[in-house]
């Protein structure tokens, strides 16, 4: 009984980094295609970051994910981060200047 505690942890090690690494591929890659798709004024009109400046951020972050597989975890959690800044942050702005509603 005591030999399988450690086969255990390992088996569940491992399925819980690949969950960690499917999710943060799927919001880095979801963030990369929102940000590739939307038009660079807005970035300028918002006064964050360039849309070239997002994008590179993002698609790095998202790289080094994939050629690593979430490997470099403190990569893979700056990815995420910035990821979620961009979409919490960023991207609702967006929304209001392509919606013409504006700010307030």
């Amino acid at each position: 009984m005591a030999t399988a505690a450690p086969i255990f942890f390992l088996a569940a090690r491992d399925y819980i980094n690949l969950a960690v690494l499917l999710v943060s591929l799927a919001v880095q890659a979801v963030a990369l295609i929102h940000c590739l798709t939307q038009r660079g004024a807005g970035f300028q009109a918002l006064g964050t970051l360039p849309k070239g400046a997002w994008a590179a951020i993002i698609g790095v972050c998202l790289a080094i994910t994939l050629l690593l597989r979430g490997s470099l975890l403190i990569v893979t959690m700056i990815g995420v981060a910035a990821a979620l800044v961009y979409m919490l942050d960023v991207r609702p702005g967006l929304k209001d200047l392509s919606d013409g509603k504006g700010f307030w």
